[in-house]
């Protein structure tokens, strides 16, 4: 997910609270963080927990730094992030070889690190959640503000987001602005809690259909493969016209087209339907059409 809106929207804030509506960790999900948190020397006192990492490295972390390496060959922030949340604030200020380096580990779920004399793989199954600015002056877009370099201040900074990552980013959102009126007469929202027991239902829902279907290693929509995820996702009429439109004038990769249903499969759990109707599909291809107009702008 990349959240893109002005200084103090709330980016952060939203990616923090994040954890929060996430299910405890299984029993081998916990396994698995505390051996990697162990390899990394970050088990403190050897105490275990079943709250889902959350790392936020600074932007000026390296491409090891992120994905693993040193002498010793140590995980990075991905796989201590893993079956959890990696935020990256400020987003394009990373090097580009750091953030290329995650299209692996968002592809596959591994950091694999090659040595002249070894090979190490590190799981590395994440949310990536990541925040940017509009543009490097911050307000682009934002009513009764002009940025001086124009359009062009937008363009070149979401253009270091470089296309075959942006592929990999399910979801892009628009984070307005907030007013002072906003929080001084904030509108009821949905807590936390509430959402997070949505959610848990979405899980057990996705990890019994997989079961079903014989596939016990995966447990959500995110790491199914395209085969199963075009059985369990299977449009009606209607929605296999909208994605088929959708395809033709955004050019959607096959990746591209896998993920949509991906997400509109998770929708669908969500909301508790059995099927995958048109307008989860809409609104999968919404979230999507924003970031195929920031790779043509890389």
């Amino acid at each position: 997910m990349l959240m893109i809106g002005p200084p103090g929207s709330g980016k952060s804030m939203l990616a923090q609270r994040l954890p929060s509506i996430l299910p405890p960790l299984a029993p081998r999900e916990l396994l698995e963080v505390s051996m990697i948190a162990s390899v990394a020397g970050e088990l403190g006192e050897g105490k275990l927990t079943d709250r889902r990492p959350f790392r936020a490295p600074h932007h000026s972390a390296s491409m090891a730094a992120l994905v693993g390496g040193g002498l010793r060959v140590r995980p990075g922030e991905a796989s201590l992030a893993h079956h959890g949340v990696l935020f990256l604030d400020e987003f394009p200020e990373f090097s580009p070889q750091a953030l290329d380096a995650l299209r692996q580990p968002l592809e596959t779920g591994d950091c694999m690190i090659a040595r002249a004399n070894h090979r190490v793989t590190y799981p590395a199954r994440i949310q990536l959640v990541a925040a940017m600015n509009p543009c490097r002056c911050g307000m682009a877009g934002e009513p009764g503000y002009r940025c001086l370099r124009g359009d062009r201040c937008r363009t070149d900074y979401q253009a270091r987001i470089s296309g075959p990552l942006l592929d990999r980013i399910d979801l892009r959102i628009e984070v307005p602005a907030v007013s002072a009126s906003d929080l001084i007469r904030p509108d009821r929202a949905e807590k936390s809690a509430d959402v997070a027991l949505r959610v848990a239902r979405a899980r057990t829902t996705q990890r019994q259909r997989f079961e079903r279907l014989g596939a016990t290693s995966v447990t959500t929509n995110a790491h199914c493969s395209p085969s199963i995820i075009e059985e369990i996702a299977m449009p009606d009429a209607s929605g296999l016209s909208l994605l088929r439109d959708a395809s033709e004038k955004l050019g959607f990769s096959a990746r591209a087209y896998h993920r949509v249903l991906k997400v509109a499969r998770t929708l669908a759990d969500l909301e508790a339907s059995e099927t995958v109707g048109r307008i989860h599909l809409a609104e999968a291809i919404s979230y999507r059409m924003s970031s195929e107009r920031m790779a043509q702008a890389a």
